[in-house]
């Protein structure tokens, strides 16, 4: 076995300097920052970290969904059927068509400037 040589209060020295060095730099680093552009940054981080949370979790429940051997087809069923009400509302005659040209105009204009 090989005995490692006892600390010697030189070198206890050496890195209490060297660690009070390096700890001057950062709180110097850090005290030049600029935290209101950090706090922008955690935010975005936040916003993407909430985004792909959410992502993973609907993803389980579709997935749950799917599983379900009725469902889906009921879903598609649903989804038939709410586009076939809504075209039949807005799409059937030629004033509701300029209607909702008019509409989708307005909104556009109103969004996009």
């Amino acid at each position: 076995m090989a005995f490692s040589e006892p600390t010697t209060s030189a070198e206890t020295t050496n890195f209490s300097e060297f660690y009070s060095e390096i700890l001057g730099k950062v709180n110097e680093t850090l005290g030049k920052m600029d935290w209101s552009k950090a706090s922008l940054i955690g935010k975005v981080v936040g916003i993407f970290a909430a985004v792909i949370v959410a992502q993973i979790l609907i993803k389980g429940i579709l997935d749950t969904i799917n599983l379900l051997p009725i469902v889906p087809g009921l879903l598609e069923l649903l989804g038939v059927v709410v586009v076939g009400q809504w075209s039949w509302e807005n799409l059937t005659t030629s004033e509701k068509r300029t209607a909702l040209m008019n509409r989708v105009q307005t909104m556009r204009s109103e969004y996009l400037g």
